[in-house]
């Protein structure tokens, strides 16, 4: 099926178009929706390149040959558009992050000396701003909402059909420009307030490795349709959710947002899609209550241990089985992945139970960004999968239970971080390993599993490591409780205690136990920590809690912003 796509080699993003748009240009590139309900635009690939030719033709034109150029909007066709006009041809591309405020975006647009921008409407307010006061590079807004250029601000259409002029004209500036596959092409910053984050510059060779890792891996093909969800800013998205597609030939369709998911999934007859943990939870524990509503549980468990049996045989009749489950799901997905956060272990058996594949892959910004996948075919519960085929891995310093950092080395690992010298040096050692911060261990068949984040371990006095993340994830499965921290606390004593804040859910929690008023939450959520230290060993019980009904504070992609959290604690 995917079989024309699997032997590509690609040198550069640049040649990835070309090889993959000549094997499959008639193919739909992308699906819209129209004012009609029920129809839909698709452009092809061949559009796609040809819209890409033609908007680098008059970027170069414009003097941004060799420039930087950010981009910044909700995931649609024009934000792929911009960003594979600029990378293959005309300079470096800075994806920004769309969920940042106003403050953070102009920073970013500093540090990192963009002379133009590609923007959706819904930042018109900021780029004015940005253009009266005068204090940044840029020189060209783009609007990619505009039909016409207007008020000095260019219409991403109208230089679309400038450069189709061009092209016709003869202008080869774009069509032959030279990658060079080893410097700079990408330059993304990673989460964490302005001061914080990193820009970390990738080259043209750590992503098409990285595409090329994919393809062993994933098997998907050219008849995929993808939903388009995780923000494109996000390199996870950006190379798996995009690049990746495009190389192999399929079919990207935009998510309308968290809601509209399964609504999407059926419109489309989406086949794959990529996202966050948290997302597959919540699709699961609806697709369960559903079942459970229905009072067809017990039909389901039978189904399950039946294909299962089957499938010792080589005989999958998920699909038929569980049709009306696979129906509510859009009746054609076959495959999610997720990565960001580890996987809960309940969805990805259950998700693997009723015949669809939820695989999981483990990366950084600074690798492009996946280090490690598993397969359908390759995988073992609680570990991340392999390492992918071009990376080397290793384990620094293990202790005895063969848990150390994980260090990673190859052709997909960043060039540095730019202009932090000391970052790169600390990130990357001199023989190119690349220190992940996450703490791991490998099996003696490869499988790697994460521990937790090295910053975050808890030394206890003993000597004993305490990882946060696994009394989270425990933490985290209790109905009612919406999210948690682990932390350490030091006694006048020097003792380390292992403490939790929770954040929990009052309506739930009424709706779910009947229980109402502040101590009797507290009450009925400190017997759910005692549940969970039942399950540790005694070193780890949490001894102390904190509640609350706000959330933590998190970065734009949602993870714990550990370091502020503790100093909210410290406070009060």
């Amino acid at each position: 099926m995917g079989v024309k796509s699997k032997n590509m080699k690609f040198r550069d993003l640049k040649d990835m178009l070309k090889q993959s748009g000549e094997v499959y240009g008639d193919r739909p590139a992308f699906m819209y929706k129209t004012e009609t309900p029920g129809q839909f635009r698709t452009i092809t690939h061949k559009e796609f390149r040809d819209d890409i030719n033609a908007l680098g033709t008059t970027l170069i034109k414009m003097g941004l040959k060799d420039k930087r150029i950010a981009v910044i909007s909700d995931n649609r066709y024009e934000w792929e558009l911009a960003y594979l006009s600029i990378a293959t041809g005309t300079g470096v591309v800075v994806p920004l992050d769309k969920a940042l405020p106003e403050n953070e975006i102009e920073s970013l647009i500093l540090r990192s000396q963009v002379e133009a921008i590609f923007y959706s409407s819904k930042y018109d307010e900021i780029m004015n701003s940005l253009r009266s006061k005068k204090n940044t590079n840029l020189k060209y807004f783009i609007s990619m909402d505009l039909e016409e250029n207007t008020n000095g601000i260019y219409s991403q259409k109208a230089l679309v059909e400038k450069g189709r002029k061009l092209l016709l004209e003869g202008n080869r500036k774009f069509l032959d420009a030279k990658i060079y596959p080893d410097s700079m092409g990408i330059m993304l910053f990673t989460s964490g307030t302005t001061a914080m984050s990193k820009a970390v510059m990738l080259s043209h060779k750590n992503i098409v490795t990285n595409i090329m890792d994919i393809h062993e891996r994933f098997g998907m093909s050219y008849e995929d349709r993808l939903l388009s969800f995780l923000p494109l800013h996000h390199v996870f998205e950006c190379t798996v959710g995009f690049l990746y597609i495009v190389s192999i030939g399929a079919c990207i369709c935009f998510c309308e947002g968290v809601k509209h998911i399964a609504d999407n999934l059926k419109e489309f007859k989406i086949t794959a899609m990529i996202s966050v943990p948290a997302v597959y939870e919540v699709m699961y524990r609806k697709v369960m209550k559903t079942i459970e509503k229905k009072g067809k549980l017990e039909a389901v468990q039978k189904g399950i241990k039946i294909s299962q049996a089957l499938l010792k045989f080589g005989i999958d009749v998920r699909k038929k089985v569980f049709k009306e489950i696979h129906d509510n799901l859009g009746g054609a997905l076959n495959i999610a992945v997720a990565g960001g956060a580890p996987l809960d272990i309940e969805t990805q058996k259950g998700f693997n139970n009723l015949g669809i594949s939820l695989i999981q892959g483990y990366g950084l910004t600074e690798s492009s960004p996946v280090i490690a996948a598993e397969t359908p075919k390759e995988r073992r519960i609680g570990a991340i999968g392999k390492k992918f085929p071009s990376v080397e891995v290793k384990i620094e310093n293990p202790d005895e239970e063969g848990i150390g950092e994980l260090l990673a080395k190859g052709p997909s690992i960043m060039l540095g971080y730019y202009e932090n010298e000391d970052a790169t040096k600390s990130a990357l050692d001199k023989q190119g390993w690349l220190h992940t911060g996450d703490l791991a261990k490998i099996d003696k068949d490869g499988y790697i599993y994460i521990a937790g984040r090295k910053k975050s371990v808890i030394v206890l006095n003993n000597g004993k490591n305490v990882y946060p993340e696994e009394l989270e994830n425990l933490l985290n499965k209790v109905e009612g409780i919406k999210e948690s921290f682990v932390y350490e606390k030091k006694d006048d004593d020097g003792d380390i205690k292992v403490c939790s804040k929770l954040v929990y859910d009052k309506d739930l929690i009424k709706e779910l136990y009947n229980i109402e008023g502040e101590d009797n939450i507290r009450e009925f959520l400190w017997n759910k920590v005692k549940e969970v230290n039942s399950l540790m060993p005694k070193y780890k019980y949490i001894k102390e809690m904190i509640i609350t009904e706000e959330e933590l504070i998190k970065t734009t992609t949602l993870k714990i912003k550990r370091h502020e959290e503790m100093k909210k604690i410290l406070a009060k």
